[in-house]
């Protein structure tokens, strides 16, 4: 059985996931725009283009990475074998593979990287695509190596895009190829040569379903030559030479340019994939050479860092941010405890998989850390053991930045415990911390043993000296976190801070899941359901409670406050009531009643494997059909997607989940959003559901479902979800080299009034240059694009991770919202890459009588190694070469953006999209249309005499904008290009190879998007009927 057999089979027995179809296939289909795209990206896009049985980048990524896991499990010893299928791979494998496969994605989703032919092997950029990939696997070995897993994994999914691409883009499949090609990642292997820019390789194809439109010497060579490589042209960027093959499919627009037709396989649907019937062989291959990568990268790390490198098997990460100082003894003490507890429990247990992950971070200000971490418990409960409390005494202290090391050093889904008596000192970090917590979806929970309700000269003594007067509310924001987070903030007394410190034990179980959280004032009432697959169920509640009823299922009731009863035992503490349910469990909703002094904060944990992760999406469609993850925090009253993926259901299990809740901080229902399910293959099944509005006010997500038995079925997340009307995207965001600088380029949208918004920029290394200008003024629904300068230091180590935190707050109301950006620094070698240089656009056609036009074109230059452009120089023509350069940002019309808007008739190419990013983010549909926002551009000219003009300082990193334009007389030109190492790239224009271009483009007007929205629309309809 070859491997994608053994996926398929591998998928039918999964857990059945029932749910009713609703969405209407119409409505989704006339939101496509005339664009390029790959294999498809997700679950989603075979319902945009009704191709149910394509394979796309995600399920292809997600079986190989089950497939290599599973037979590293078998091999590997201190692993369990023999569980349920995938349902015992954990929780956080499947956090894993979702950051792989949105890194997968992301490339047809990001500007920087949709469009550029280089990461999808198109436009036959073999050559430079194949470097790239072979950067891709150098980056994710040596992060792995480092253990900066969370980079690799990002890295990972990158190299997986591309290479899948290669075997939908190319004419390997035609040429008859059975095997995967190895020189891709493997030097040393054979090469196939690479079809010259002058060699036609395709002939003209008028239909849907193009057969044999490769030319012969492309497929079986000619004479004693072998065949030759070449990849499809899309859009116009490049400009397509005339005769060769196009990527096709009617969302491509050169594929009206000679040769028409087209040869991509990314789909089964003759709409999009002129080459459809060679899609599933093509599928085959790429999921072939992603196994091959995945065994290699396995051999190369060794199988015990591969399994890590995914989290398989892995309880959550145990983190502990100590503050040290002298009054806090006690709580060091408690926590040692703690740790030597949990650490018993998890070698006696026999629990399959290494012992997880453990972080320490001490603070005694004004020093924070250093960061101690950990796979080895021993040496954990050695760290802690050399935990002395000295000095200090007095207060405020350094907690945000310890708690932003923790965040930064542990893995996603780490419980984070923070023990102190003292308040913040570093309360500006507020926002960043909470952006960290909420890009990670850690917990993060406060031991606090000084109440601020103690009036001082009271009973209590106060154990520190202060420095100031310190406001009543000075825990506030360590509350506001931890709701956030979805943890507790407990205020205890250092006689019960070992009993209160039991809730460490509690949240780090390794199948523990969450049944219900809230947070109330005062009396209040609430349920939760247990269903038969929760085997132990434990209760927090904290705060100060003066009653507390607990209700079965049945009508039984016990007051938790006064003698034991049948229902549950209570273990109290000041601060927190830790309630354990009694067996047998009684299956069914639960109830209770409280009436307290103050806030309140409920949880209610339960022991399963059965568990869910959900992201918010758009539809975007500009560039490849299919759902892009809103990244931060979503935009409150806009219309929205909720992305559902269900974990550790056993294949002999049946479930429905039939509809999501948006719940209040007090656990009321706000909005109740009905799934339909996907085709997507996990164990963790995925299902959709639409929201007209994204709510304005805070909430948290309930999944709700019935199991085989018709019981209900609930799980909670608990991170508070807070909706806003600021919003940061990242456009760019370069590896890092020792000793040069990079820059990120982001811009900032203000969904709301006019107003003034506040700029943050924080990194762990201090690599960011000073920032200027932190606080600025954005219209009513407008935008700024910002830079982040890092200039990184001689002796910054190839391997390291910098964590880049951004964040924009509104100075008028509470508006926030973030973006988090992890930037490598990687090792420096000699830069052999010369720059590259394509047309953009032709923007005028010659007529016959030469001497009355000109012809122009627009190019984009950049520099592929990491030295930088250098100078540009036109060494032969008798036109006139333009160079737009940015000077300063104002919010007025871009020139060259008008030019090219003029130039092209309206078509927005890959270098535009970057200045045009809001036309890209499905959310600015909804919304009215921002004006251009523009850069003040200058510009300097060069002629056939003129020396080299340095454009280093103009370039700093990014690609630079050209314009030529000549009279038609003289129809060629060569354009000299060098970067800062010497290298040099000529560029060789030519009007004639355009005019068939736009001779193409004329004639193809009648087939617009309007057309191909009819015809594509009416084909599905025919489809289903037919069904």
């Amino acid at each position: 059985m070859n491997c994608l057999s053994r996926i398929e089979c591998g998928a039918m027995g999964r857990g059945l996931v029932k749910v009713k179809t609703w969405i209407s296939l119409f409505a989704l289909l006339i939101h496509f725009t005339s664009v390029c795209w790959a294999f498809l990206p997700n679950f989603w896009s075979r319902v945009l283009t009704l191709s149910w049985d394509s394979y796309t980048h995600q399920y292809m990524t997600e079986q190989a990475l089950i497939n290599v896991t599973m037979e590293t499990l078998s091999r590997t010893q201190g692993y369990q074998q023999d569980f349920d299928s995938e349902a015992g791979l954990g929780r956080a494998f499947w956090q894993a593979v979702h950051e792989v496969v949105s890194a997968n994605a992301d490339m047809d989703f990001l500007s920087s990287t949709r469009s550029d032919p280089v990461y999808h092997f198109d436009s036959e950029r073999v050559e430079g695509a194949t470097e790239m990939l072979r950067d891709f696997w150098k980056q994710t070995v040596l992060l792995t190596q480092k253990k900066e897993y969370q980079a690799a994994r990002h890295s990972l999914g990158q190299l997986f895009h591309s290479l899948q691409d290669f075997y939908s883009h190319s004419n390997w499949v035609e040429m008859g190829r059975h095997t995967e090609y190895r020189h891709l990642l493997h030097p040393k292997e054979p090469a196939v040569p690479v079809a010259s820019e002058d060699t036609p390789t395709c002939a003209a194809c008028h239909r849907f379903s193009c057969y044999n439109n490769l030319l012969e010497e492309l497929v079986r060579g000619h004479n004693t030559q072998q065949p030759l490589l070449t990849t499809g042209y899309f859009s116009t960027y490049p400009a397509k030479p005339t005769g060769k093959c196009s990527h096709g499919g009617i969302l491509d627009i050169s594929r009206h340019q000679g040769a028409e037709g087209g040869i991509n396989k990314d789909s089964t649907s003759p709409l999009f994939s002129p080459h459809h019937y060679l899609h599933k062989e093509a599928a085959r291959l790429a999921t072939t050479a992603t196994l091959s990568v995945l065994q290699d990268l396995r051999d190369e790390v060794g199988p015990k860092c591969f399994l890590r490198l995914f989290s398989v098997q892995q309880p959550p990460a145990l983190v502990f941010v100590m503050d040290t100082t002298g009054s806090m003894f006690e709580e060091i003490t408690a926590a040692r405890m703690r740790i030597l507890s949990i650490i018993q429990a998890r070698s006696s247990s026999q629990a399959p998989g290494l012992p997880g992950t453990f972080v320490l971070v001490p603070f005694h200000d004004p020093n924070v850390g250093p960061v101690m971490e950990t796979d080895d418990p021993d040496e954990f409960q050695k760290f802690m053991e050399d935990l002395l409390a000295l000095g200090g005494g007095d207060e405020p202290e350094m907690c945000f930045s310890a708690v932003q090391l923790a965040l930064i050093h542990s893995p996603p889904l780490s419980e984070i415990f923070v023990f102190t008596d003292a308040s913040p000192k570093d309360r500006h970090l507020y926002s960043t911390v909470k952006a960290l917590v909420l890009e990670k979806k850690s917990k993060v929970t406060f031991l606090l043993t000084e109440d601020p309700s103690r009036a001082p000269g009271g009973k209590e003594v106060t154990k520190r000296k202060r420095r100031e007067t310190l406001s009543p509310d000075r825990f506030s924001l360590y509350s506001s976190l931890s709701s956030v987070s979805g943890g507790m903030t407990i205020f205890t007394s250092n006689r019960d801070i070992l009993k209160a410190s039991a809730i460490v034990e509690d949240n780090t179980a390794s199948s523990k899941v969450t049944l219900f959280h809230a947070e109330s004032e005062a009396d209040s009432s609430h349920s939760f359901t247990v269903d038969q697959g929760v085997s132990a169920v434990t209760l927090h509640v904290a705060g100060k409670l003066t009653q507390c009823v607990l209700v079965s299922p049945t009508g039984a009731s016990q007051s938790l406050l006064s003698a034991p009863g049948p229902l549950a035992e209570l273990d109290q503490s000041e601060g927190l009531y830790r309630v354990n349910l009694l067996s047998p469990l009684e299956p069914g909703q639960w109830q209770l009643n409280v009436t307290a002094h103050g806030p309140i904060t409920f949880n209610v944990l339960g022991e399963s494997t059965l568990d869910f992760f959900y992201y918010f999406a758009v539809e975007t469609n500009e560039t490849h059909p299919g759902l892009r993850r809103m990244e931060g925090s979503p935009i409150a009253g806009v219309p929205a997607f909720v992305v559902v993926a269900v974990t550790g259901l056993s294949s002999s299990a049946e479930a429905t989940f039939s509809h999501v809740t948006l719940l209040g901080t007090n656990g009321e229902s706000l909005q109740k959003i009905l799934l339909n399910s996907s085709s997507s293959s996990w164990s963790s099944e995925e299902l959709v559901g639409h929201l007209d509005s994204i709510p304005r006010m805070p909430f948290s997500v309930r999944l709700s479902g019935k199991d085989g038995k018709g019981k209900e079925l609930e799980r909670v997340s608990s991170e508070a979800v807070q909706p806003t009307h600021v919003q940061i995207l990242v456009l760019s965001a370069p590896q890092l080299l020792s000793g040069h600088h990079s820059t990120v380029l982001f811009e900032v949208f203000n969904h709301g009034p006019a107003r003034w918004l506040t700029l943050t920029a924080k990194d762990d290394h201090g690599y960011l240059s000073d920032a200027k200008d932190p606080s600025f003024f954005i219209g009513e629904r407008g935008s700024v694009r910002r830079e982040a300068e890092l200039r990184i230091p001689h002796a910054a180590q190839a391997g390291q991770t910098v964590t880049l935190t951004l964040t924009v707050q509104a100075q008028d109301s509470p508006d926030l919202n973030y973006a988090v950006v992890h930037l490598t620094v990687l090792p420096e070698e000699p830069d052999m890459s010369p720059p590259s240089c394509s047309a953009m656009r032709v923007e005028l056609a010659c007529p016959p009588q030469c001497s009355l036009a000109n012809w122009s074109v627009s190019l984009a230059v950049k520099d592929r190694g990491h030295s930088g452009l250098a100078s540009v120089q036109l060494a032969e023509g008798q036109g006139t070469l333009t160079l737009f350069h940015k000077e300063t940002t104002r919010r007025a019309e871009n020139p060259f953006t008008q030019l090219h808007k003029e130039a092209t008739e309206g078509q927005v190419s890959p270098l535009m999209q970057l200045n045009e990013e809001v036309e890209e983010h499905q959310l600015h549909r909804h919304r009215t249309r921002l004006g251009h926002r523009a850069h003040k551009l200058e510009t300097s000219t060069l002629v056939h005499s003129d020396p080299p003009l340095n454009v280093s300082m103009w370039a700093r990193g990014r690609h630079i904008t050209l314009h030529y334009t000549s009279g038609c007389c003289d129809p060629q030109a060569d354009l000299l290009v060098w970067d800062r190492a010497g290298n040099m790239r000529r560029c060789h224009l030519i009007a004639s190879q355009q005019r068939a271009l736009r001779e193409k483009e004329k004639n193809s007007a009648a087939s617009g998007p309007a057309g191909w929205v009819l015809t594509l629309a009416l084909t599905g309809l025919l489809g289903l009927c037919a069904l």
